[in-house]
């Protein structure tokens, strides 16, 4: 999977459960690339698992079932709301009926400049509901071009026109990631989720002039190496080092994903720009306490007491691009050992997020052989596995184009239109 760090573009609320439905729409085998080939469709997971959904308000809506066949029509400005009762979608509104079991519905713009709305967002392209035995889901399909528009500047923010090298990077590495994964939720009847668990994709409103410059300019573009999609990882901010793939995700040992320096000629951060560069979470002990009794269990199958003393919080280890690859926890007598993103999932903020990197060190206030404040200072947000964004983005002011920056990022691969 993908990475991610976000601009925090808020998308449909999710539920992210892995359901089964009665009917799905058909399955795509994944994308094909040949020379100069059509612009592939991608089918994005708007919301899984959802009690109801709202469909509507917007442009007149043609609704489809099962091989195209009409059903009905929601005029301009209605909106339906879809249940699931019994295992079927029931939908009230602006039209109440229930279709045939286990049917799946799409819903269309009459006029092809339209949108589909659903909750307050509007879609390109066909919005499809069907039924699953946790809940609704709701799948946006559309071409792949007008996709990445929903995407580049839901994961880069709003930029200007100095950084719009940087927005090329990002679609190319993004449009990667949409070929490489199309297909990899499959069985759950769409191609990608609309969130960071793939990445984040906002719809019409996330779209902007720039952003879209990006994606035309780039079009069809993807990064290969031999001949292939590379595994197109991005985040935030690196804090002036990328990691190698393997210290993050199992089995990423690919010749490009290895660690870079990303420091201009000065020796400075090109990301240190981000507002995520330096960072800095304390804990009290009570407070890591409750933390740890979610998060250990969670993350590394152990449990501990509600009254459980914590002697120590260390760094044990560290991999060669300089984060935390070991984090021993003394607890109660035992030692307990998180690796790799394990640390970043037991060591969280009292928010309950992930922390921000593994880029930190620890420093511990103790009484009586336990710890009574733990302090966390860090550099960078995200895995830091393949593109920097904001590294990107300081690399796009400095004058770098789009080529050298996904160069620099992902050293032995080439950039190829492949339709």
């Amino acid at each position: 999977m993908r990475k991610l760090a976000s601009a925090g573009v808020v998308v449909l609320l999710f539920v992210l459960v892995l359901i089964g439905s009665c009917t799905r729409p058909e399955t795509n085998a994944p994308i094909t690339i040949g020379p100069r080939s059509a612009e592939p469709e991608i089918r994005v997971g708007l919301g899984v698992g959802l009690p109801s959904l709202v469909l509507g308000g917007g442009s007149a809506l043609t609704v489809t079932g099962a091989g195209g066949a009409p059903r009905a029509e929601v005029p301009a400005g209605g909106t339906l709301t879809a249940t699931l009762v019994e295992g079927a979608v029931r939908f009230s509104g602006a039209l109440s009926w229930i279709p045939a079991p286990g049917e799946s519905l799409s819903f269309s713009p009459v006029d092809p400049s339209g949108f589909v709305v659903v909750g307050s967002r509007s879609y390109r392209g066909t919005v499809t509901v069907f039924a699953g035995r946790n809940g609704l889901t709701a799948v946006n399909r559309l071409g792949l071009e007008s996709y990445l528009a929903g995407v580049v500047s839901a994961e880069m923010g709003r930029r200007d026109s100095s950084e719009e090298q940087a927005l090329m990077a990002q679609a190319i590495v993004s449009r990667t990631y949409a070929v490489k994964n199309r297909g990899r939720w499959a069985t759950l009847g769409f191609d990608l989720y609309a969130t960071v668990s793939d990445q984040v994709y906002g719809g019409v409103s996330a779209e902007t002039p720039l952003a879209w410059r990006a994606v035309t300019a780039t079009a069809g573009q993807v990064v290969l190496f031999d001949g292939a999609p590379i595994d197109g990882f991005f985040f935030s901010t690196c804090g002036g080092r990328t990691a190698r793939g393997t210290e993050v995700f199992a089995g990423a040992d690919r010749p490009y994903l290895v660690s870079v320096e990303d420091t201009d000629p000065s020796g400075a951060a090109y990301c240190r720009i981000s507002p995520r560069f330096d960072w800095r979470n304390e804990w009290s002990g009570e407070g890591l306490r409750d933390i740890l009794r979610e998060s250990i269990p969670a993350t590394l199958g152990s449990t501990i007491s509600t009254r459980a003393v914590i002697q120590s919080i260390r760094v044990a280890e560290r991999s060669p691009s300089g984060r935390v690859a070991r984090l021993t926890l003394a607890i109660d007598g035992r030692e307990l050992a998180a690796t790799g993103p394990a640390v970043r999932q037991v060591l969280r903020p009292a928010r309950g997020e992930l922390l921000r990197s593994s880029i930190f060190s620890l420093s511990e206030s103790m009484s009586g052989g336990h710890l009574t404040r733990l302090v966390a200072e860090g550099h960078g947000a995200g895995h830091g596995v393949g593109l920097c964004q904001w590294g990107a983005v300081g690399r796009a002011r400095a004058g770098q184009s789009y080529s050298e920056i996904l160069a620099a990022y992902f050293p032995n691969t080439e950039i190829e239109r492949q339709y």
